[in-house]
């Protein structure tokens, strides 16, 4: 670790960070040509400074990551996975998917605020699977390489509201929202040839600290094998396109940072069955709320309540979260909205992290797992200390699962 973050505050706490992060969390969208330049403007803190403090923090893990964002929805076909399984494979089911799956990306364990909504339905995952391939052959593949009963593949329908920014979002307000219904976007698929695909996965390579300057787009030029002017115009032609999200410091989602800090203690996913016909009524609605970092039309089935919107919000109290939740039944009330179902299903465990979506990187994996899945009748795993850790939290008993 170099000594530059001893010698710069690295805590979320520190006025400058939280004004720098309160921007460079989800405020810069699509492509743009000078980040830090458009972080400092927004901030009102100097492009050195910014530098200094992106740096320091990324050093430290206060920040975990800083990388140019992608809409992958419009990349690849996408879907929320639940997964039915026994209550003492959840854990070891969720180390194998964060082990040996890049596609897949959210990994979270849950359970439900009201015990009358519980199911079966534990694990939680999104997944990414490349145009050429197939969404239900991957699920049918990872539902016999972790032991499960059944899944549910959930794409979403209509996009709602889509920005993370927990730093902004302290203090929030209860019921908070905007002045108008939130816009209910498609995913559309964007082919891409071989030179856009070069180019982008050079574009959300994440940045090392080092990599942390003004002008962040000239190397990543030369490391594509093209001049910066080409870069450029490839881009933000992608971005035109699509499928470009946004230029973005992660924080830790509920995990502690690496000071012991925490951004957020509590994740709930809410969800909302309504009648068919009103979905994107009541999403627009709902995607209003600025607590909301997710919300999304999805169709969960009658296994999982017949719900059809979902939604996700964080907090540092459980408390405020429900009253978000309580803000936004609320409205819908107000509304004419009637609720069929609800249900907040808290995180117990969780990872986040982007799926993959190379399709030659989903080639070689295929080959993998499936050569594997045949030719390892009785694998066995021994359980790591964080998996053990968690099973004896919840009561679990690890099983066994395919080793990677």
């Amino acid at each position: 670790m170099s000594s530059l973050v001893t010698a710069v505050p690295i805590s979320i706490n520190d006025p400058l960070n939280q004004t720098i992060l309160e921007v460079s969390e989800d405020q810069i969208q699509g492509f743009a040509a000078d980040p830090i330049g458009e972080i400092a403007a927004k901030s009102g803190i100097d492009a050195d400074t910014v530098i200094e403090r992106m740096r320091a923090m990324l050093e430290a893990g206060t920040i975990r990551r800083i990388r140019q964002t992608l809409l992958a929805t419009n990349l690849a076909q996408g879907a929320l996975i639940a997964w039915k399984l026994p209550f003492q494979r959840l854990d070891v089911a969720f180390d194998f998917l964060l082990e040996n799956d890049p596609f897949t990306g959210h990994i979270v364990i849950r359970r439900a605020e009201l015990a009358a909504g519980e199911t079966d339905y534990r694990l939680w995952t999104t997944l990414k699977v490349p145009k050429g391939f197939s969404l239900e052959e991957h699920c049918a593949l990872l539902q016999r390489l972790i032991g499960a009963e059944a899944h549910r593949i959930m794409p979403p329908l209509r996009v709602f509201a889509l920005g993370v920014g927990h730093m902004r979002r302290k203090g929030l307000e209860i019921g908070a929202r905007s002045e108008h219904p939130a816009e209910a976007r498609e995913a559309a698929i964007v082919d891409l040839d071989e030179n856009d695909w070069r180019i982008l996965m050079v574009l959300k390579r994440e940045f090392s600290s080092l990599e942390i300057v003004r002008d962040l787009w000239s190397a990543r030029a030369e490391e594509a094998g093209v001049d910066r002017a080409t870069f450029m115009q490839v881009a933000s032609d992608l971005d035109r396109r699509g499928v470009i999200g946004r230029f973005s410091t992660f924080l830790e989602h509920v995990k502690p940072a690496a000071s012991g800090e925490r951004v957020t203690k509590y994740n709930g996913l809410f969800q909302w069955a309504v009648p068919k016909g009103r979905e994107i009524e009541a999403g627009s609605e709902i995607g209003r709320f600025h607590a909301l970092t997710h919300c999304y039309w999805r169709d969960a089935g009658p296994e999982l309540n017949d719900v059809n919107i979902m939604a996700v919000a964080h907090g540092e109290q459980k408390a405020t979260v429900l009253m978000q939740k309580e803000a936004i039944d609320a409205h819908l009330d107000a509304c004419g909205i009637p609720l069929l179902y609800t249900n907040t299903f808290w995180g117990v465990r969780s990872e986040v992290r982007p799926s993959e979506i190379s399709p030659v990187s989903y080639r070689t994996w295929k080959q993998r797992f499936g050569r594997e899945e045949k030719t390892t009748p009785n694998p066995h795993v021994i359980p790591s200390p964080k998996t053990a850790l968690c099973a004896a939290e919840e009561g679990m008993t690890p099983q066994t699962l395919p080793s990677s």
